[in-house]
């Protein structure tokens, strides 16, 4: 990314509406997902949407109808913003596959702002015990990598693999760890090589280079469709490769005797359900998952994401408007 792709702009404060809240924000966590957006790798379903769906804010204004939170409750905005309810999917507990969700950042305006409006049922209590910052991150690299590690399949005390450390990877890595499995990580960058390894990461090594030991799972969070055949070969027999993130480049022919025999699987993580993250978060806090965050001003969004995209950020980037 050689331009700056976001415009700074003045509008008025946003108003909710019937259902919905409004909050003052206080941190918004940057995903790849906002970089695939400005980028043009996903298509714009609005012109001049305000990025950002990791929101931690306050509320300080109520639509009309609303229940669930009161002015002054500090709250999170995530990803998922509006689902049918009708629909096959959402009947059976599967809203994240909804034709009709709506998502921050993509359909509606996200937090690279100053305040943000909310369908209060899509809105998230946050544990106490987190700043705004280290919360943030968790609101999208924390539960969409969650469900990731769901549909990994990774059995009790398993191995896992991991393919790219960034946000949701290093999340995803404690919970892991936290919970007995023996997680190994391959990626391109030294500084998250080094981070993966003081947060409990039995190996770390290079994206392309093979595990110390077969895997019984693995999550690709690198968008590089060059990594599933490399992951895959990396799996025992029986072992299940989730592919977590909205974008990634094309997948080269695969060779099925070495990469999908013996009853491997290949699976793809869609978005989130509400269910996801309300699970997440209890977990998160009942492990003292913690999110290595690098702060920057809100004035900075243009940067960090050139940062984002040139693999400069270890962690999870945060803006904090102010």
């Amino acid at each position: 990314m050689t331009t700056g792709p976001l415009a700074q702009v003045d509008r008025d404060d946003p108003e909710p509406g019937v259902g919905e809240v409004r909050v003052r924000v206080s941190a918004c966590g940057v995903c790849r997902t906002d970089l695939h957006l400005v980028e043009g790798d996903l298509a714009p379903h609005h012109p001049g949407t305000v990025p950002g769906h990791e929101i931690v804010g306050v509320v300080d204004a109520l639509g009309t109808g609303t229940r669930r939170f009161a002015i002054g409750d500090r709250i999170g905005i995530a990803w998922l913003r509006g689902t049918c309810g009708r629909c096959r999917f959402c009947r059976t507990g599967r809203e994240n596959l909804c034709p009709d969700a709506r998502f921050t950042g993509w359909d509606a305006d996200g937090g690279y702002a100053e305040y943000a409006v909310v369908p209060e049922a899509y809105a998230y209590a946050l544990p106490p015990q987190l700043d705004d910052a280290t919360a943030a991150p968790l609101l999208c690299a924390g539960i969409v990598g969650y469900r990731a590690l769901k549909r990994a399949e990774l059995p009790p005390g398993g191995r896992l693999g991991i393919y790219g450390f960034g946000a949701s990877a290093h999340v995803v890595a404690q919970v892991a760890v936290a919970q007995g499995a023996t997680v190994h990580v391959l990626t391109r960058s030294p500084e998250a090589r080094e981070l993966a390894l003081a947060l409990g990461a039995a190996s770390a090594g290079p994206a392309d280079a093979e595990p110390p030991e077969p895997l019984d799972a693995a999550i690709t969070f690198a968008p590089v469709g060059g990594l599933v055949p490399v992951a895959l070969r990396a799996l025992d027999a029986g072992g299940t490769l989730a592919i977590a993130g909205i974008h990634l480049t094309d997948v080269p022919a695969l060779d099925y005797e070495r990469e999908l025999f013996r009853e491997k699987q290949l699976r793809s993580v869609t978005a989130n359900t509400r269910a996801d993250g309300e699970e997440f978060l209890r977990l998160a806090a009942a492990l003292d998952v913690r999110p290595t965050v690098d702060p920057r001003p809100l004035s900075t969004a243009d940067r960090v994401l050139a940062d984002l995209a040139a693999d400069r950020i270890t962690g999870a980037a945060v803006l904090l408007p102010g």
